[in-house]
């Protein structure tokens, strides 16, 4: 998997992406809970897409919400539903922000980056000493690795065990969130202060 095919993919679905999407809505508001989604927050949503969930960020009050997207496409359809929401398109893992975040939020999209590890890193630095970083899919690992057979299975990886990634968070997170279940899968935790090593 690399991912200019994953751009390539994704552009191809944005058009019709909300068509085919199923929400789940009390597993939905039970991950933005156990994310701390609330009032006040800066936001961002990496491998945003379409903005599923931009409008459960709002409601909650958050008091910003950025999204980042490798698809132009699909940050072409997020941008005309969400003027009010600021989008990137372009890779989390290259992209400068010169800020952090009260939370960051990997939704339905963590399969899909080649680098899991990687990622972490990258995410860990984007995220406030006290701020929260969550992992989730709205569905089991099984249904998940089930969805992504067949034309999803070029750009996506198999999602990794819950017990494995909190292993990967562990090294900047107080890990205090550790699901999988036959609805929802998630794994968040509260970044801890910077490592003197990890210091500029």
């Amino acid at each position: 998997m690399d991912k200019r095919t994953v751009k390539e993919f994704f552009d191809r679905c944005a058009q019709w992406w909300d068509e085919d999407m199923v929400r789940n809505e009390p597993v939905i508001q039970q991950i933005l809970d156990n994310a701390g989604i609330g009032p006040g927050m800066d936001v961002l949503d990496v491998a945003c897409g379409t903005g599923v969930l931009f409008p459960d960020y709002l409601a909650r009050g958050v008091a910003s919400v950025t999204g980042i997207d490798i698809s132009p496409e699909m940050v072409k359809v997020a941008a005309a539903k969400f003027p009010q929401v600021r989008l990137i398109c372009g890779d989390v893992e290259q992209t400068p922000f010169h800020r952090r975040f009260d939370r960051v939020m990997v939704y339905n999209a963590f399969p899909h980056f080649p680098d899991p590890a990687g990622l972490i890193r990258v995410l860990a630095g984007l995220v406030k000493p006290g701020g929260r970083l969550s992992v989730a899919h709205g569905m089991s690992r099984a249904a998940l690795s089930k969805h992504h057979a067949g034309r999803a299975e070029a750009v996506s990886i198999d999602l990794l065990d819950e017990q494995t990634l909190a292993q990967l968070f562990s090294r900047w997170f107080d890990v205090d969130v550790i699901v999988s279940t036959d609805q929802m899968y998630q794994v968040a935790g509260t970044r801890r202060q910077d490592p003197p090593s990890d210091r500029a």
